[in-house]
């Protein structure tokens, strides 16, 4: 019998913590246990009526063949117009791509571009697979540690001091998930003052959550604040979050030509082009009425501010009020060194979690997944009076630790 290995590339990295925290959870729930599920960054809300009629007229008319690698010619376009008309960003169709999902965008262009050594400046807390993606590669990330104080945002000084002759990318997340810190056009042109004295450094903008930003503040992606970083920016997006289309698998990004060519060319040896029924809805989504955006983006806010104002009234807990996405992300420095009713020592941020589950009935993610300890995000993205019940779970969990 011959015996199993792993490839190199696979046994650097391990799974999604947030993928693996949301499986034990369902797993919980099937064993009988109640357990509320606020891990995962996924709408509740339905996808859209006419997108998904969008879909089922596509397969009527037979778009059920094999795709274009770099998407159908007709989503291209919308994408172009779509960062022509909300971001002041003039790309060609043929500067575009479509890809299965966001993460695959982002996979492609650090396949097309990295070699082992290779450094990446990440800024922490980060979401979950950067980190991976990159040690997939053979490169390396260089995690920089934000501040609360400093709304969890990256400063030049401390991207200056990350940068060595081997950095290729930085990526920045805004609005962030874990944090939902909000990076300004000026927090961007500060950061571009840095990038202009290392022209090897490209910017990978992951704007996912573009359309969750909450108390007025406009929009900002690097591109378009600081024009100079356009031709070594790829600025990549999707309809998961804003649309509501998790299932869709559908993401996209524009960037200098020879990027994108680079990147259909990893896309072509992987998986070839996305589903075409998807990017028919995809096209619906961002061609079609724009109103169900700020119903959502109004609903957000309001449990956000739901979900803050009960954490913060745990005595000991510290919950800052995110500017953007659907997650909050509160300090439990104030409760590890103690005990749950069940006997458990909490000593990590991870302890605090595992046990919030399984003996308080809420599942959500430890900081430490997220390169940031001692903190754990919370996903609002469920309905007010699951959000109610939860929080007064963790509450009465908290209460409960001697």
């Amino acid at each position: 019998m011959s015996t199993f290995r792993k490839s190199a590339a696979l046994s650097r990295i391990q799974p999604a913590a947030t993928i693996a925290i949301t499986q034990k959870a369902r797993d919980l729930r099937a064993e009988g246990h109640d357990i509320i599920s606020l891990s995962i960054g996924e709408p509740d809300f339905d996808t859209p009526d006419h997108v998904k009629a969008a879909a089922a007229e596509a397969m009527a008319r037979g778009e059920t063949k094999y795709p274009p690698i770099n998407g159908i010619p007709e989503l291209r376009r919308a994408i172009a117009d779509k960062f022509a008309r909300e971001n002041g960003l003039d790309y060609a169709p043929s500067q575009t791509i479509v890809s299965t999902g966001g993460k695959q965008v982002i996979a492609n262009a650090l396949l097309a571009t990295l070699d082992a050594g290779d450094e990446v400046v990440i800024p922490a807390p980060y979401w979950v697979s950067y980190t991976q993606m990159v040690e997939m590669t053979g490169a390396v990330p260089v995690v920089v540690q934000t501040e609360a104080e400093d709304g969890f945002l990256l400063t030049p000084a401390a991207l200056e001091a990350a940068i060595t002759p081997k950095t290729r990318w930085l990526i920045l997340n805004s609005p962030s998930n874990p944090t939902g810190a909000v990076y300004s056009a000026d927090d961007l042109r500060a950061l571009a003052g840095v990038l202009e004295r290392h022209p090897n450094v490209w910017v990978l903008s992951d704007d996912m959550y573009e359309h969750l930003i909450y108390g007025g503040t406009p929009f900002a992606t690097m591109a378009a604040a600081t024009p100079a970083m356009k031709d070594r920016t790829l600025t990549m997006n999707g309809v998961s979050k804003a649309y509501a289309m998790t299932g869709w698998r559908i993401g996209y990004a524009a960037g200098p030509q020879p990027l994108i060519d680079a990147m259909a060319l990893a896309q072509g040896q992987v998986t070839s082009g996305a589903a075409q029924p998807s990017q028919w809805a995809a096209l619906a989504a961002l061609t079609g009425p724009q109103d169900a955006l700020e119903l959502q983006r109004a609903a957000f806010e309001q449990r956000r501010d739901l979900v803050v104002a009960r954490l913060n009234a745990i005595p000991g807990m510290d919950c800052p009020t995110p500017p953007g996405a659907f997650y909050v992300f509160p300090s439990c420095a104030a409760f590890l060194g103690r005990t749950t009713p069940g006997g458990k020592r909490l000593e990590t941020d991870e302890d605090f979690c595992m046990a919030l589950m399984e003996e308080g009935g809420v599942a959500t993610v430890h900081g430490a997944a997220f390169g940031q300890s001692p903190f754990f995000r919370v996903s609002y993205a469920a309905s007010e009076a699951e959000l109610t019940e939860a929080t007064g779970r963790i509450a009465a969990f908290c209460a409960a630790l001697t």
